[in-house]
């Protein structure tokens, strides 16, 4: 018996000396990866500072400009096989333009003209570039500075993939964003990112579905609605923003005989509360809104603890009537109604609007 007790105790060791090691060697090529990131975006940035300032010594420069792009790419090629076309080096020239303020001097002399063993431990302290070169590739096509700088941190706080960062962007998220705030939210978003505070800086209106592959018009049931959204739990997840964990579908409970379900049920880390989504696929009316004011209710009462948030309760409806929902809910209501739609928005449009609603409160903070 002693005997197997040993064993057992041997086995348990041995699993968790097993599970630490992947832990271990996960967390080095992560490390890795890092600063293999960091050294390319780097080598990408001293690259394109030399071409951009090449480029000016000549008279002719669009001429001049793709001669020099030639030669540095046959050049590279021919020492390292491949990776250096035209095309990427001129990526670079544009990078270095973009972010030509990011780099101190001392960071730049140390690395590319020295080569000096100092600039691993200047980068360490600096870190100029957190994310890889396809990253700033994406980024650096943003045209507005505001929102570059946003999608850049919140890739960074929120570890986005590269496919990830491409669908936040096309999802327009933050022109979203910026139009449901004021002028200095606006500025706040580009400096600090997407900064979750209260309960309503986790709510967006319109949510944007269109990874679940639903025609707009065709006919579905809220049942098939709340099946993709699990099927694609972890796009709604990242469409829902920071935070935000899967608790639970169909969540019953009970009152007297009367037996309730709340669609789906997250929580949210960052303000320490339950989170209640209710799917509606026509027209929201009242009795909605007193629906989801009972579940509300019952999670405040039955299911938090004395240290969480209040419970917040979000209706996803396919159509609402603004002045309904705010004459049925207190001002202090801890509920919301947003719409959801299955299509990508019209970026275009929204940037125009965002434009023209930055420049009213231009006008309106100068009188």
């Amino acid at each position: 018996m002693l005997e197997n007790e040993v064993c057992s105790v041997d086995i348990t060791s041995l699993d968790r000396m097993c599970i630490d090691s992947i832990e271990l060697v996960k967390y080095a090529r992560e490390s890795a990866m890092k600063q293999v990131n960091v050294i390319q975006t780097m080598t990408y940035y001293c690259i394109g500072k030399w071409i951009v300032e090449e480029q000016q010594k000549g008279e002719k420069r669009a001429k001049y400009g793709k001669q020099i792009l030639k030669q540095l790419s046959e050049t590279l090629n021919a020492e390292f096989g491949r990776g250096f076309s035209v095309d990427t080096l001129e990526n670079m020239r544009k990078f270095y333009l973009v972010y030509q303020d990011r780099i101190s001097e001392n960071l730049y002399r140390n690395f590319a003209v020295e080569k000096s063993e100092k600039a691993s431990r200047i980068l360490d302290d600096e870190k100029p570039f957190a994310l890889s070169w396809s990253h700033y590739v994406k980024l650096m096509r943003i045209e507005d500075e505001s929102a570059r700088k946003f999608y850049e941190i919140e890739s960074i706080k929120n570890s986005w993939s590269l496919p990830e960062l491409k669908r936040q962007c096309g999802s327009a998220l933050f022109e979203r964003l910026a139009l449901s705030t004021d002028k200095d939210g606006v500025k706040q978003l580009a400096e600090k990112g997407h900064v979750v505070e209260k309960a309503s800086d986790i709510v967006k209106d319109p949510y944007v579905l269109e990874f679940l592959g639903l025609e707009e018009k065709s006919k579905y049931s809220e049942s098939e609605l709340e099946n993709r959204i699990l099927d694609n739990l972890q796009k709604f997840l990242l469409e829902l923003g920071t935070g935000f964990t899967f608790v639970a579908r169909q969540k019953r409970f009970t009152f007297g005989e009367d037996h309730f379900r709340v669609d789906l049920v997250f929580y949210n880390r960052l303000l320490k509360c339950f989170v209640l989504f209710d799917l509606k696929i026509g027209e929201l009316k009242h009795q909605d809104l007193g629906q989801m004011q009972m579940y509300v209710n019952y999670y405040d009462r039955y299911e938090k603890t004395d240290e969480e948030n209040p419970t917040i309760g979000v209706l996803l409806c396919n159509e609402k009537n603004d002045a309904l929902v705010e004459l049925t809910l207190p001002e202090d209501s801890n509920i919301y109604a947003s719409k959801y739609q299955l299509y990508l928005p019209d970026k275009k449009l929204l940037k125009e609007k965002l434009q023209e609603w930055l420049q009213e409160e231009g006008e309106i903070g100068g009188e």
